[in-house]
């Protein structure tokens, strides 16, 4: 029991050691005590604790490297890196990353901004288009911070009523209007000390803006209701996938709140942009469907793959991954270009070939009415397969596939499937 009469590490030598490194072998302990065989188990929990409060010391020592680092190289000329070397040093610093990317250069730009940004408490405005990544941007900044074990609240800001706004944001007391039965905390209440994620900023109503100005202005909201005033520590991230400074032109945003909210301001290239993170995303989404489905890691074959790496990709990352989980769902041992959504199938694909159907009359027109059975026949299956995985309910099953629910409900019609068909005996009708 030698392992238990010794310090881990002193805490004076951690600073020479790479913490991405030590991260790393303080995981593999933590797995390999876990299964044990010849510990006791009094052993074994002692051997955890240790284990654990390094861990907590290193990503402590993490936040504070890296704003030493940032703040020493802010005034020094840096020798420019290749991009593969610039990514390869931003994940050496113990960057963390919740999924993958490659070397597009306005990427990396991006992500050093968040990196040296993460430990201060400084505003961040992410801009760029639908499905680009700025909500997973939005979690990086938290998770390389200061604030990292403290609230993430992310909030749609294009998604909350007019009339609801402000009891949303900033809670309400009981009977400050009809239906208030309780007292509420808001959504900064509920961030405070941590982060709040206000996605689609361009969407907040002008009485909405001028109340966000002043909590980032005094930190200080109110709930509706109530004269007293609640003290909020809140880091806050906004995103938007339009214009603001033409918005400002237009006169439905306010310029003092863009200038409050972009302190820090990050541009997101679009996914057409970069074409070498494709691959990876490939790996990264196929896995985690195979994982998410029970099934074996997604196979293309090669005329899907050429066609996949040229696509444009309008819809982005968000576009790429729904892509991979349905090629996973609809495709049997290997995906080919038949599985593609009908819309952007190219024309000379062929249609999947069904075993058991009798002979088609060949005729002017039979090519495209079999491409859109095939494709009618691999919507109806996907909506099956993913109504049985939900237990029969609509709402989830539209949230898995960011789908809006009424279009998801019409699908269903189409069809002709029922989702009370797919619940649990015993549970109400649709």
């Amino acid at each position: 029991m030698t392992l238990l009469n010794q310090d881990l590490a002193e805490p004076s030598s951690l600073s020479t050691v790479s913490t991405a490194g030590l991260l790393e072998k303080i995981e593999i302990l933590r797995s390999a005590l876990r299964w044990a065989s010849r510990l006791e188990r009094a052993d074994i929990e002692k051997l955890l604790r240790q284990a654990n409060a390094l861990r907590d010391e290193v990503m402590q020592l993490s936040t504070k490297e890296r704003f030493v680092a940032a703040a020493a190289g802010a005034g020094a000329a840096a020798r420019p890196l290749p991009a593969g070397e610039r990514r390869r040093a931003l994940l050496a610093r113990s960057f963390v990353f919740e999924g993958t990317f490659g070397d597009n250069p306005d990427l990396l730009d991006a992500l050093e901004v968040a990196e040296k940004a993460a430990p201060t408490d400084l505003p961040v405005l992410i801009d760029g288009e639908s499905g680009t990544g700025k909500e997973l941007m939005a979690k990086v900044i938290h998770a390389n911070g200061s604030r990292a074990d403290r609230p993430y609240i992310s909030v749609n800001c294009g998604a909350i009523p007019e009339n609801l706004l402000e009891s949303e944001l900033f809670g309400h007391r009981k009977g400050a209007f009809t239906g208030a039965a309780n007292d509420r905390k808001g959504k900064f209440e509920s961030a405070h000390r941590g982060t709040i994620f206000l996605d689609e900023i361009g969407e907040l109503p002008l009485p909405g803006q001028v109340k966000l100005l002043r909590v980032l202005q005094s930190h200080e909201i109110q709930r509706v209701g109530s004269d007293e005033t609640i003290s909020v520590d809140t880091r806050i991230v906004a995103a938007t996938n339009k214009n603001l400074r033409q918005l400002i032109v237009d006169g439905t945003f306010r310029e003092d709140l863009f200038y409050r909210l972009s302190v820090i301001h990050v541009t997101l290239p679009p996914l057409r942009a970069r074409k070498d993170e494709i691959p990876l995303l490939f790996a990264y989404f196929g896995a985690e469907a195979a994982e998410s489905l029970k099934r074996q890691p997604l196979r293309m074959t090669p005329r899907l793959r050429d066609f996949l790496l040229a696509y444009e990709y309008p819809g982005n990352i968000r576009e790429l991954r729904n892509l991979i989980y349905r090629l996973s769902c609809l495709a049997g041992d290997t995906a080919d270009l038949a599985h593609l959504p009908a819309d952007i199938r190219p024309r000379s694909a062929p249609v999947q070939a069904q075993p058991d159907q009798p002979p088609v009359a060949m005729s002017a027109g039979a090519l495209g009415e079999a491409r859109r059975a095939a494709s009618d026949e691999a919507e109806r299956l996907f909506l099956e397969r993913g109504l049985r995985e939900v237990g029969g309910t609509v709402a989830e099953l539209a949230r898995r596939c960011e789908m809006n629910r009424p279009h998801l409900q019409m699908l269903l019609k189409k069809h002709g499937i029922r989702s009370r068909d797919f619940r649990p005996t015993g549970n109400g009708a649709a």
